[in-house]
């Protein structure tokens, strides 16, 4: 099992926070969302390490080396990264798996028993879906069917109608993972399309046939850090989410 972690971006919602350092350097708590997200995986196991880095690189790849002496990382350069968009990222790593996998956004603080409640919920190809809370047009959000298998996902749908908000986490086998480099594969050199969420291109793989469901982890504590207000709402949050 490999952990894909995705932290290229410039993270302009969160100017000026992320002026002078990446946004999965931020701390919340005392510790930083990449450390508390490197801690997370490990503590479920997973020892094999693919990121995809940006904007200010090295600093992230100095707090890793001094935090986590020996940790099993490759690093992706995407050099791009203020003209593309996660898609573009997540392309970069395709030529780098080599069985299982679980893909991070980088800017997530979740309570580490998410990831082993995708491990324990018997499907290979899943993601984490909060239910529980109102849904707005800035979610990317899931319509499921009575099996929990996910028929829609995006943005753009209706809130009325979704299940929840895909919260970042997903777990692929490598039939999957490989079916989706190829999506991206197309999009990206032929189509020269950069810019997309990669959830669209979960979208393609589900219209094409192929399943992926649903994981509830309404239970356990779980926020994305896109803006300022929401660094502030975590530090009230890290409490109950390292417990």
């Amino acid at each position: 099992m490999q952990a894909i972690i995705l932290a290229a971006g410039l993270a302009k919602r969160l100017r000026p926070l992320t002026d002078t350092q990446p946004k999965c350097l931020l701390k919340v708590g005392g510790k930083t969302l990449l450390e508390m997200t490197i801690n997370n995986i490990l503590k479920n196991g997973v020892t094999s390490f693919v990121m995809v880095t940006g904007y200010r690189e090295n600093m992230i790849k100095e707090h890793i080396s001094g935090k986590f002496p020996g940790l099993d990382i490759t690093y992706i350069t995407n050099s791009d990264y203020e003209n593309n968009n996660n898609s573009y990222s997540l392309w970069m790593t395709k030529d780098y798996i080599t069985g299982d996998s679980i893909l991070l956004d980088s800017d997530i603080l979740f309570d580490y028993r998410i990831i082993s409640k995708l491990f324990s919920s018997g499907k290979a190809d899943c993601l984490a879906v909060k239910s529980t809370h109102k849904l707005g047009d800035e979610e990317i959000k899931v319509i499921i069917d009575s099996s929990n298998k996910i028929s829609h996902i995006g943005k753009h749908l209706d809130p009325a109608a979704s299940y929840g908000e895909s919260i970042g986490i997903e777990r692929f086998s490598y039939g999957f993972f490989s079916k989706l480099g190829e999506v991206l594969e197309r999009k990206i050199t032929l189509e020269n399309n950069v810019n997309e969420f990669y959830e669209a291109s979960f979208q393609e793989l589900y219209d094409a046939g192929n399943s992926m469901y649903a994981v509830d982890v309404s239970e356990y504590k779980c926020m994305e850090i896109d803006f300022p207000e929401d660094l502030e709402k975590a530090q009230a949050e890290v409490i109950f989410i390292e417990q």
